[in-house]
């Protein structure tokens, strides 16, 4: 049922106001509303611009994560200034500071939509906050596109339809790693680490199901929450159970803590599995270089500090652009290099959508068909249908040596 502050009858005036507060629909992007697209919200959208709103912790325990606005700047604004903007629109990028706080996401949502009028929030930051405003935007017909999450749910929840994630969701993670312990280690014990949230249960559960019928067991599990100052007792408590296998399903404060917890233990030597929202090369150089090799984990982009990349083309426009509309920003920064990602798929998304609309904006990303972002690892597309709207299903496995990491084997499909 979707809310309206006023409904069927009411004064003309009233009728105005709510419909400018909620969205708004008909002619106000101009060309946008014409034809099969009339009557659909024009809302922060016209012929000549696109106002997007963004929400990350660029404060807080989650901060390392600010890093992935910059990336998304950095390519809107070269877009603006080089090529004409998206569909010959400017792009107007405004981002906000949540903290890693549901509340506080609450509110700068609500500033976004209701003051800054904006066409579509591109990015929310987090399951529990993207999880605190999803029912708010999708009450009121606004895109919450490409969360910055892995949550299952942005794929598979049918009644939020104006919601959907972007990376490989935490079911899709949690696959290949069983997969990949399956093979390595056919008769592992296993401990996990993870956040007690919907994001770190996620990834057990995937974990779980996917090493069911198999000789590889969980034999200790330990939950931290994001309030916690540190999770090196969770760590230690792990470690009395000697597992061979140690997966930190830890966002980065906790995931730098927990890798160097473990390294500060000389008897104990697990194959140490990292999630790919933590790793980073920016969160393992603190811990040290030499006491994270081997370290495992997944990926959907190129890693930007690997130097098989120098000459890629993608990467050497990332490099070269955000140099110059991002200076300062670290271009060996996974985060982002994400952003960047995330941002192109925006701008080819909404070029294949049929109104420049926010309903169309919806059915676009609904409705992806084989969309190639050039800094992806190579085999990794985006791709949504019916019934399907998870638009990146493929993980490449990876091993952190020397001072960056190495692809293991082949791009893993967990949508097949």
């Amino acid at each position: 049922m979707r809310t309206r502050a006023f409904r069927a009858i009411g004064v003309a005036a009233a009728v105005l106001l709510t419909l400018t507060a909620c969205g708004g629909r008909g002619d106000s992007g101009g060309s946008a509303a014409q034809g099969d697209c009339k009557g659909q919200q024009t809302v922060g959208i016209t012929d000549t611009g696109i106002k997007l709103g963004g929400v990350y912790p660029l404060s807080g325990p989650a901060s390392a994560y600010g890093e992935i606005p910059k990336g998304v700047r950095a390519y809107f604004d070269y877009v603006n200034a080089e090529k004409g903007g998206i569909g010959g629109r400017q792009v107007d990028y405004q981002v906000r500071d949540d903290g890693y706080q549901p509340a506080k996401t609450v509110e700068e949502v609500r500033r976004l939509v209701e003051q800054d009028q904006v066409y579509a929030v591109f990015q929310t930051l987090g399951t529990p906050t993207s999880s605190a405003v999803w029912d708010y935007l999708n009450d009121r017909e606004v895109p919450q596109i490409f969360v910055a999450g892995g949550a299952t749910k942005w794929g598979s929840d049918t009644e939020h339809e104006w919601t959907i994630g972007w990376q490989p969701s935490y079911l899709a993670e949690g696959k290949a790693f069983a997969q990949y312990v399956k093979e390595q280690k056919p008769n592992a014990t296993v401990a996990v680490l993870f956040q007690n949230d919907d994001f770190g249960k996620d990834l057990r559960d995937a974990f779980a199901a996917g090493i069911a019928g198999s000789g590889v067991r969980i034999v200790a599990e330990q939950s931290y929450e994001v309030t916690d100052p540190t999770v090196e007792a969770q760590v230690r408590n792990l470690s009395e159970t000697k597992p061979d296998v140690l997966l930190n399903f830890s966002t980065s404060k906790f995931a730098a803590q927990a890798l160097s917890a473990d390294v500060r233990n000389p008897d104990w030597n697990p194959l140490h599995m990292l999630s790919m929202v933590a790793n980073s090369v920016s969160v393992l150089k603190p811990v040290g270089f030499p006491n994270v090799q081997g370290v495992v984990s997944g990926a959907f982009t190129k890693d930007p500090s690997d130097p098989q990349w120098t000459d890629d083309e993608a990467m050497r426009l990332f490099r070269a652009k955000l140099a110059k509309y991002a200076p300062g920003a670290d271009p060996t920064n996974t985060y982002t290099l994400v952003g960047w990602a995330a941002a192109e798929s925006f701008h080819k998304t909404f070029e294949s959508a049929k109104c420049a609309t926010r309903e169309g904006l919806r059915d676009a990303a609904r409705n992806i068909s084989g969309i190639t972002v050039d800094t992806l690892i190579p085999g990794i597309t985006l791709k949504t249908g019916p019934g399907d709207a998870f638009p990146m299903e493929a993980i490449q496995i990876q091993r952190f040596e020397g001072d960056h990491w190495v692809r293991v084997g082949n791009v893993i499909d967990t949508g097949k």
